[in-house]
């Protein structure tokens, strides 16, 4: 399995097995576990995925040792205060049943964003996390909360594909050797990328499926990608994807398709309200 080295100086498994929507009936159990038998070594989780419990038992009922397989998850924005916060990551070590994360994420880039950081600043000292990361902070975003970092992220996970290459806050987190992490890294299926010509055109030349050729491309751009799929010969499929490369010409094609538009924009009003009012990580408590 390819990996990347972090800041931090550890290494990140190039592809993940993104869990997202997948649900807690048994559902992301089978995933996991189909996805670990498959050859994945990265499973990328959230506490506001209510899945980290099926995560964490397939993980350990897996036969594989744990420091082979590599755990992302994510701390919710209801707990970014500190000491909600020091709770909810003990909390998603108890769900996950494991005694480190690999990687622990600000999930969303809104309120108390110091205070959180703190705590996990701390649990990684504490060896309870081996890195900590953010997610869906644009340019605007950094430049608010950076800083508060006294320990610099070791990612930034936002919607990264074709469409949407995310050009300036790639050039910015190159600057602070922050990798990028790709959510939507084909696009939640965008029929305008899978059935572009450029794409059909290179699937056909290098026989590799569409969804194989972009996520080729964002390995080449040095980006972290994390497809998601319930279905066995895709999560296959996106694995399946290091016994070729694309020329320099071919990436230049797919370069071009960039459009700077996906399917949220961080930097939206009232983002971080709507997300609090919608999801309720406590409701079950």
């Amino acid at each position: 399995m390819q990996t990347f080295t972090l800041n931090d100086g550890n290494k990140i498994p190039a592809i993940g097995f993104g869990t997202y929507q997948i649900p807690a009936d048994g559902s992301t159990y089978k995933a996991v576990q189909e996805a670990l038998n498959i050859g994945y070594r990265h499973i990328d989780t959230a506490t506001a995925y209510f899945n980290e419990q099926e995560v964490g038992k397939a993980v350990n009922e897996s036969g594989i040792l744990r420091e082979d397989i590599y755990v992302t998850s994510k701390l919710w924005l209801q707990d970014y205060a500190y000491q909600d916060a020091v709770k909810a990551i003990d909390k998603s070590l108890q769900r996950l049943n494991l005694d480190y994360i690999d990687l622990y994420l600000i999930h969303q880039p809104y309120g108390k964003v110091d205070e959180a950081w703190k705590a996990m600043e701390e649990a990684k000292k504490a060896g309870k996390i081996k890195s900590i990361g953010v997610s869906n902070m644009t340019v605007k975003l950094w430049n608010k909360f950076k800083d508060c970092f006294e320990v610099i992220p070791a990612v930034n996970q936002v919607e990264y594909h074709p469409m949407l290459q995310q050009t300036e806050l790639s050039a910015l987190m190159s600057k602070q050797h922050v990798l990028l992490e790709a959510w939507a890294p084909l696009y939640q299926g965008n029929r305008m990328l899978l059935e572009h010509p450029v794409i059909q055109e290179l699937a056909s030349k290098y026989r590799k499926t569409v969804a194989q050729i972009i996520l080729r491309f964002e390995n080449q751009m040095g980006v972290i990608i994390l497809p998601k799929s319930t279905h066995s010969n895709r999560i296959k499929e996106n694995l399946d994807i290091f016994d070729f490369s694309l020329s320099d010409e071919d990436m230049k094609m797919i370069e071009k398709l960039n459009q700077e538009k996906g399917l949220h924009n961080p930097d939206n009003p009232g983002v971080g309200e709507w997300l609090l009012a919608n999801f309720d990580v406590h409701k079950n408590d």
